[in-house]
């Protein structure tokens, strides 16, 4: 059975860093691009960050702040989020896309609140 399972959402303070996890169950994990979207309320959902075998990619409002990366052995991908805003709130969620077809696989979201 396909899953992605997210951890690591909460509350944390402005400033504040939290690490979201995305473990893949039930595909060959080194062939998605794995991705981390996010949609916050009363907005589209959006893409935030980006990871291929080898190259990382993201969006302009975290650039600088956030970090993607897989470990291939663990199956996981992870989002390390630093210095938060308000802005950041949200439910974040973990996606793979296949590299040879047009499968694609949602998890079901973990929540992201950054408020004092």
């Amino acid at each position: 059975q396909v899953q992605l399972v997210e951890s690591g959402g909460g509350l944390v303070q402005p400033g504040g860093s939290l690490r979201l996890s995305c473990a893949a169950l039930g595909f060959s994990f080194s062939d998605y691009v794995m991705r981390w979207y996010r949609q916050a309320p009363g907005k589209e959902r959006e893409l935030v960050a980006a990871i291929t075998g080898g190259s990382t990619d993201y969006s302009d409002s975290v650039k600088g702040r956030f970090t993607i990366s897989r470990d291939n052995a663990k199956n996981t991908v992870y989002l390390q989020m630093n210095n938060l805003k308000p802005e950041d709130t949200a439910v974040y969620y973990c996606n793979a896309l296949s590299y040879y077809s047009a499968r694609i696989y949602w998890g079901q979201g973990t929540q992201v609140t950054v408020s004092s």
